[in-house]
């Protein structure tokens, strides 16, 4: 999936949290690049941080537990 395909999926989501989660999920199935998913995230402003540790952060987290809530990855 590309970044104006995601994107537009993301146009239907109203909440910014459940936009959050959507990308995440879509990464950890492989279906979205770790760059697509930073440029996403910077985009819509979720982090102000470059895309290494954004995906270093949500990687780690995202294998810690079985329902990963981007809040925390965020913060």
């Amino acid at each position: 999936m590309i970044r104006e395909e995601l994107n537009w999926m993301l146009q239907t989501i109203e909440d910014a949290e459940t936009a959050e989660r959507f990308v995440l999920a879509q990464y950890e199935r492989g279906r979205i690049s770790s760059q697509v998913m930073a440029d996403v995230a910077r985009e819509r402003g979720w982090i102000n941080r470059t895309a290494d540790q954004f995906l270093t952060t949500a990687t780690h987290h995202s294998t810690e537990c079985a329902t990963p809530e981007l809040s925390i990855v965020v913060a």
